[in-house]
């Protein structure tokens, strides 16, 4: 039987520790978010984001040019609803293809400086399956603001 140090115990467990984590860039907000796209233009706006129901309430600046993908996945007992994007500054691009029934996709493309609100909702609670069973009426709000810059 072979016998295992206190040292490669502790390497092992530094490696395993460091394995898939990422830091969360916490911002003026506190909020944790997303860490950075690679593609930065200079101005300090991502060239691409992938936004995702974690992203609810963080704001993101994209660069002119760059591309906004997101996709919120649900159920099909609490579908997301369509993304609805109010502001100026993205175009609707092809999002390919939601293959869950429940999920909400889109994509954007940053045409020209200005702030978007991107926005969804899917019920609390799935529907009852019953008569007599509990039911809620509450409502899952998901908010990201873009800025174009």
């Amino acid at each position: 039987m072979r016998r295992t140090t206190p040292l490669a115990l502790a390497a092992a467990a530094l490696l395993l520790a460091g394995c898939g984590s990422q830091q969360k860039d916490t911002g003026s907000s506190g909020k944790a978010s997303a860490p950075p796209s690679p593609t930065r233009s200079a101005g300090g706006c991502t060239g691409h984001a992938e936004l995702t129901a974690a992203d609810h309430g963080r704001t993101v600046c994209v660069a002119e040019g760059g591309e906004i993908r997101l996709t919120l996945h649900g159920t099909r007992a609490r579908p997301w609803k369509a993304v609805a994007a109010s502001g100026a500054g993205l175009r609707a691009i092809n999002a390919g293809f939601v293959l869950r029934p429940g999920d909400a996709s889109a994509a954007y493309r940053a045409v020209a400086a200005g702030t978007v609100k991107l926005t969804s909702s899917r019920p609390l609670c799935a529907e009852p399956t019953a008569p007599g069973r509990v039911s809620c009426k509450g409502i899952e709000e998901w908010t990201v603001t873009v800025r174009v810059g």
